[in-house]
């Protein structure tokens, strides 16, 4: 029996395993299905992580080791190349989880609590139905990334990349240092999907162009992609007759979007905010089921892999407190969204909770703003500031004790331009 099982040795997993360990607990297992700890943060060889944790700039890797660090000052223990196949909530503390490997076979192993740390995978291809032929060249912008930083294989010499999410402008960046020609970013909302950061360094820098408000209309090509026809989109996201470009080119990169890798929450029974499409938590990250907790992109897509290492750390810290039965539960009360607010994290909260760290996205580009926190009442808790507020950045607010404090009912957040 152990006493914690964190299902993934990505940043999340590690951040929650080195955590549940510094808060007592002595029986703590990673189960991690690639063939080494780190995640997807071993194929992000570019810089810009640990900014807001280490107050440094690191690279992906090196921001992984910096937990691979503190993982061996302890004693967890961890197994790669081990797939996760179910987890099965049991009664009186003692779920089970279903994992095969090609070392030790099918194991069902028992455990106390559950930390899952799966992370995100992309939409692909089929997801978003583009039409056209079907020939190679068509690759998600993650699996380009894999392959050109970690397998050493060149996918493309002349490359168009439709979706602006952070992994697509990174990989603009890195295909154009590598000798590639980038000819075009495409976008099929009036904003881009990433950073500021990304898009400045990433697109303007190398004076690539981006295309708002413009897709994929057709793909042509047929071994290899040989042509991609953009076309401009009206309001309720309609290809506009005429406005098609057509760029030769050989590879079509797709950044079109993250979605949590939900299949074990979902076949647990915990759960689901159709919203993010992860599990609905607590502010200390526990589940619908007691003794499950759930942290990282796996919950919600971050843009910031140091505030998944902070969610991760309370949801560690939460499931050692669960174990050493000191305390998680309690009644709860739901936190909504209004206004501009798409989603939050969490999306409830126990009566008992004295501090609170809300994430959440809006669904448009706002100037001047100001986001209110009010109770069932109207009465306003909180309100705080922002001078610009985007889709593609995650907004973090704290709720103190005296926010808290005699709050009447469920809470909402909501968001509106000044």
């Amino acid at each position: 029996m152990y006493d914690l099982i964190v299902i993934g040795g990505g940043p999340a997993g590690l951040a929650a395993a080195c955590r549940a360990w510094e808060e007592g607990l002595r029986n703590v297992l990673i189960l991690e299905r690639d063939k080494e700890l780190g995640g997807i943060l071993n194929q992000c060889i570019h810089n810009g992580f640990g900014l807001h944790r280490f107050r440094t700039e690191l690279t992906g890797p090196e921001y992984a080791q910096r937990f691979l660090d503190l993982l061996s000052q302890t004693g967890v223990q961890s197994w790669t190349d081990t797939m996760v196949l179910e987890v099965v909530p049991g009664e009186n503390g003692a779920h089970q989880v279903h994992c095969v490997s090609s070392g030790r076979g099918y194991q069902v192993l028992e455990t106390r609590a559950v930390v899952l740390a799966m992370g995100c995978r992309e939409r692909t291809r089929g997801a978003i139905a583009i039409p056209g032929e079907r020939p190679a060249g068509i690759f998600t912008a993650g699996t380009a990334q894999r392959y050109l930083n970690m397998e050493g294989y060149m996918v493309g010499r002349r490359v168009v990349i439709l979706g602006s999410g952070d992994i697509g402008l990174i990989m603009a960046r890195r295909m154009t240092l590598e000798g590639a020609k980038v000819l075009a970013c495409v976008e099929v909302m009036p904003y881009s999907g990433g950073l500021t950061r990304n898009i400045v360094q990433c697109l303007q820098d190398f004076d690539i162009p981006l295309y708002l408000s413009h897709t994929v209309t057709d793909i042509r090509g047929h071994d290899r992609v040989e042509q991609v026809v953009v076309s401009q989109v009206d309001d309720h996201m309609v290809p506009v007759p005429g406005t098609e470009m057509t760029f030769d080119c050989d590879t079509l990169l797709l950044s079109v979007g993250l979605i949590p890798e939900n299949e074990l929450t979902r076949q647990a029974g915990i759960q689901i905010d159709p919203r993010t499409s992860g599990a609905v938590v607590t502010e200390n990250m526990e589940t619908s089921i007691p003794g499950i907790f759930a942290c990282g992109n796996v919950v919600h897509v971050h843009d910031l892999v140091d505030f998944v290492s902070e969610e991760s750390e309370r949801a560690g810290a939460a499931a050692a407190r669960y174990v050493l039965q000191t305390g998680t539960g309690g009644a709860v009360r739901p936190l909504r969204c209004a206004g501009a607010v798409r989603y939050t994290v969490p999306q409830q909260l126990h009566q008992s909770a004295e501090q609170a760290d809300i994430f959440f996205r809006v669904g448009q580009v706002l100037g001047n703003s100001t986001i209110r926190v009010t109770d069932e009442s109207g009465k306003e808790l909180a309100h705080f500031s922002r001078q610009r507020m985007a889709p593609g950045e995650m907004e973090h607010i704290v709720l103190s004790p005296i926010m808290l404090r005699g709050a009447a009912g469920a809470l909402t957040v909501s968001a509106e331009g000044v």
